[in-house]
């Protein structure tokens, strides 16, 4: 296959499209201080139940907020907070994670824009919330560069399940065996592979090279370099 044989790229959002760590961690501290009222033992007895460690601002390569939902997240939290209703968290989640600040793996417009220009479709699926996703994507202007955007939360699941991928064939016209998967965790991978679709990793999240390769077709350092192996493969 060269790139005319491609039809379509589905990416992941968080450690694909937008660095993890650069745009996370910070976010991560800022966050725990703020749920606990500046208490910075509080803040760091919940981060280690969210794999996240307050003192090196760092997430562990297990933690929950990696390639879990929201909802898996309000879960973990859900101790500390008796009092919040399940609903509520989920809502303050999405407040929350709507003001993070996204660094980009690249620059995504003049990117995102030539892959379009090729004739490939383009989407997302996020294991993060629709409204948080869309709201970062906007912030670095190309949500209208996407065919297809949803949410753990848009009503087809969430990886390491399908169903995301799936509507992304159906609403565009591709045939899966001519997508790729885009993704920084096995969450991604093995979504793409149920769904029949070619594999592609990026050492952009938190993933090394070893955890991701045995799922993947191929392991990049960032999306810039799918459209040279895309050409090649």
């Amino acid at each position: 296959m060269d790139m005319t044989d491609w039809q379509g790229l589905i990416f992941d959002k968080d450690g694909t499209l937008f660095e993890f760590s650069a745009t996370w961690e910070a976010w991560a501290q800022a966050f725990l201080l703020r749920l606990t009222d500046g208490d910075r033992a509080a803040a760091t007895i919940i981060g280690k139940d969210i794999g996240f460690d307050i003192t090196t601002r760092k997430f562990s390569s297990d933690s929950v907020a990696i390639a879990g939902t929201p909802d898996e997240i309000g879960q973990a939290l859900a101790p500390h907070f008796p009092d919040l209703s399940h609903s509520a968290m989920l809502e303050m989640l999405n407040e929350e994670a709507t003001m993070a600040p996204q660094v980009e793996a690249i620059l995504l417009i003049p990117y995102l824009t030539s892959l379009r220009d090729a004739g490939l479709k383009l989407g997302v699926a996020t294991n993060d919330s629709e409204a948080p996703a869309l709201a970062h994507l906007g912030s670095a202007n190309v949500v209208g560069l996407f065919d297809f955007i949803a949410g753990f939360d848009s009503g087809y699941g969430a990886k390491p399940a399908a169903g995301q991928l799936k509507a992304f064939c159906a609403q565009t016209g591709c045939d899966p065996a001519r997508v790729a998967m885009v993704g920084d965790s096995t969450h991604d991978l093995m979504a793409g592979a149920a769904a029949g679709m070619r594999c592609i990793a990026v050492l952009t999240g938190m993933a090394t090279r070893e955890t991701l390769a045995p799922y993947a077709d191929v392991v990049l350092p960032d999306i810039g370099h799918i459209p040279d192996w895309l050409n090649e493969n």
